[in-house]
């Protein structure tokens, strides 16, 4: 019998591979390079290093880098013991890996689902050389795939090729965000196009937008056991106009972005049907791939259904995952604008029948929400947090008919932790960890773990965090024109001694990024406290029409630059994947204060959890649930005003931040910070990993829509 996972990926075929000046001796290394598994196999990583070091440095895009490689080099390694060891065992785990039939869902689950679960999100964030996500929704997405490739789950995912991406941020001398959109490379990236299963040629499906038909094609990603899926319009076929729809993830323009929905929704479900994929259930994740629903509202009409026995069908086989945490923060665009895009598109569904299901109830007529369709159209639907589900349920239940489900979010531990910390857990609970983040007993051996190696697993992803820092800093300074013994002056920066704060998000208004210099005298004895000193580090995008958050990056920016802050502040600019691991794994305290109740959940605190770091946030989204007194510090849980916020923030990082982190014993190691330290462990990776989250989904959702 062929494997379901085989039959799913032999079932979108793809067109070859780029060519690479690749030796015989290692061919396996298409193979890997095409595969996105290794970005999270540690030994997968460390390999494409040894090949050309500079090389790796400079691009750290196995592809790009296999391009580039010189001949003497593969001589080089062929006489290398070494390095032909490892490269065959990293092919023998890589090929241990996709083969396995011992994963967890084919352990708890084999054969309860005949066909694969369609998972369409509008971002993912896989790895910082395929910019195909902005922040927290695209992150999580990417995590969800690559635990959905480690437990097994047949899956399939589907999003938009952004051939520009989200942009690239850079900030001028005055603390401007500057945004730069750069094209992708095809040629050097893991991405091959897909064929028609029929003909052999370049997969088409088309979509209709204002009354012209837009070709659509498709891309593929390897993402472990995992395809995910990537639709394009920038072919030739299609009118210059009709190039750009998918260029710019989150596209300023209302009517752009609802063209881009479009595709993505509609697009999504034509190409799953035209590769022959039946998923056993879809899951729609936050509402942009909305849309999907009407499309196959369509099919069960065609097929002989009335309206809402098609309803009733589409719903019983659908999960919608909110992430917003109050209706306004959902897609809405104008009923008249909809109506021209998508006259005509969507077969079997008039205008009043697709209005009627994307009404929010209090606007009836007036929008057309792409949530309250989602909700219409899903048998059950999700918050991100257990508070959230709560909120989702106070503003939606009506439209829900009854509560939401609480499914709260999770990181992929074996791309978030540092290497260290890797090291250290594999030492300590064995190596295979990884294939046991189910089992909670076994999180409880980090109690046990030494102290002192502990202490310097951490001070080690520390130094490593300050090292790359400095080397953003002096690009960055010299950017400016600043001479050359100003960037002298960032080598003594970033003590590895002093206590590190970082905040690392977008710069949405609530997220309150302006919260610790409410008061900037109190701020300032804090950090320049000669006995026990603090530093800050700062990093994070605002989107291109947000002026309010680029005005607060201008302010913290500024105010690194100070007198009053300089060499104790810091604004790292081009937030990505890479400088968000950066952060995560080296600093101390991880810092979050969003005004409740909008964070729905947020994930790099479970990041810098897992690798040690101590939270200190607003007692909302996942924290809400993950606090428990001696993992972390909490506040504001019910928040009356900024400014006590504020208040409530000085005092805890005076009187219990900073103590605990500068109170060493005898052997000069900080007791009590260690033990917060395997409590924050514990936490992150017991309860707050996307193998627990993706479980949750499967045993709640997906095993019961499917089953269907």
């Amino acid at each position: 019998m062929i494997d379901r996972r085989t039959r799913l990926s032999t079932s979108i075929p793809v067109g070859p591979k780029v060519p690479l000046p690749i030796p015989g001796n290692f061919v396996r290394l298409y193979d890997l390079a095409y595969n996105l598994w290794w970005s999270w196999d540690p030994m997968g990583r460390d390999l494409w290093g040894r090949i050309d070091p500079q090389a790796w440095a400079a691009t750290r895009n196995p592809i790009g880098m296999l391009q580039v490689v010189d001949p003497s080099t593969w001589e080089a390694l062929s006489a290398s013991a070494s390095f032909t060891e490892m490269y065959a065992e990293v092919v023998e785990r890589f090929d241990r890996y996709l083969a396995s039939d011992q994963t967890w869902f084919d352990v708890h689950h084999r054969n309860e689902l005949d066909n694969p679960v369609a998972y369409l999100c509008a971002e993912y964030g896989i790895n910082e050389k395929l910019p195909f996500y902005s922040g927290g929704l695209g992150v999580l997405a990417g995590d969800h795939v690559k635990s959905a490739s480690d437990l097994g789950l047949p899956l399939v995912a589907v999003g938009l090729l952004y051939r520009r991406g989200f942009f690239r941020q850079a900030v001028d001398p005055d603390g401007w965000q500057q945004h730069t959109y750069q094209r992708l490379e095809m040629r050097r990236r893991p991405i091959r196009e897909v064929l028609d299963p029929h003909t052999g040629r370049p997969l088409r499906v088309s979509v209709s937008l204002n009354g012209r038909d837009v070709a659509v094609g498709a891309w593929r990603i390897d993402v472990g056991r995992v395809p995910l899926l990537l639709l394009d319009t920038d072919l030739a076929e299609n009118d210059p106009a009709d190039r750009p729809i998918t260029h710019i993830l989150y596209v300023r323009g209302r009517e752009s972005r609802f063209e881009q929905e479009t595709v993505l929704g509609i697009g999504g479900a034509r190409v799953l049907r035209a590769l022959g994929i039946a998923p056993a259930m879809w899951h729609v994740n936050e509402g942009h791939a909305a849309l999907s629903l009407l499309e196959r509202l369509s099919w069960e009409i065609e097929a002989g259904s009335d309206v809402e026995t098609a309803r009733r069908t589409v719903a019983d086989h659908t999960l919608f995952t909110l992430h917003t945490p109050v209706p306004a923060g959902n897609e809405t665009f104008d009923p008249s604008m909809v109506a021209s895009a998508l006259d005509g598109t969507i077969p079997n569904v008039d205008t009043d029948t697709r209005q009627r299901l994307a009404s929010s109830g209090s606007n009836d007529g007036h929008v057309f929400d792409m949530g309250a369709l989602a909700i219409r159209l899903s048998d059950r639907t999700n918050g991100v947090s257990a508070r959230h589900a709560e909120i989702v349920t106070e503003d939606w239940g009506q439209l829900i008919g009854g509560p939401a489900l609480g499914i709260t979010n999770g990181v992929h531990p074996s791309t978030w932790l540092g290497r260290a910390m890797c090291r250290l857990l594999a030492e300590s609970l064995g190596g295979d960890w990884v294939d046991r983040t189910d089992d909670p007993a076994m999180w409880e051996a980090i109690r046990d773990v030494d102290d002192e190696r502990l202490w310097r697993a951490h001070e080690s992803q520390r130094e490593l965090m300050n090292r790359r820092l400095r080397k953003r800093l002096r690009e960055e300074y010299a950017r400016h024109g600043q001479g050359s013994r100003r960037l002298r002056w960032l080598n003594d920066q970033l003590p590895a001694d002093r206590l590190t704060i970082g905040f690392a998000r977008r710069f949405a208004t609530y997220k309150r990024a302006g919260m610790l210099f409410t008061d900037p005298g109190r701020l300032e004895a804090i950090l320049r406290n000669p006995e026990r000193p603090v530093q800050l580090v700062f990093a994070g995008k605002a989107h291109p029409a947000d002026r309010e958050g680029q005005a607060l990056i201008k302010r913290v920016f500024e105010m690194s630059k100070s007198h009053q802050f300089e060499g104790h502040l810091f604004f790292i600019e081009d937030y990505d994947l890479r400088l968000a691991k950066t952060l995560v794994t080296g600093t101390d305290v991880w810092l979050n204060t969003p005004r409740p109740p909008r964070e729905a959940s947020g994930t790099s605190g479970m990041k810098a959890a897992a690798n040690g770091g101590l939270n200190l946030s607003v007692l909302d989204g996942w924290w809400a649930e993950g606090f428990n007194g001696t993992n972390g510090w909490g506040f504001g849980e019910y928040s009356t005003s900024d400014d006590d916020d504020a208040r409530m923030l000085y005092e805890l990082i005076e009187s219990q931040v900073v103590p605990t982190f500068y109170e060493r014993d005898d052997s000069g190691l900080p007791g009590a910070w260690i033990q917060m330290m395997k409590s924050s462990m514990i936490t992150g990776l017991s309860s707050f990993t996307t193998h627990r989250m993706l479980i949750d989904y499967i045993e709640k959702a997906y095993l019961p829509l499917g089953r269907r």
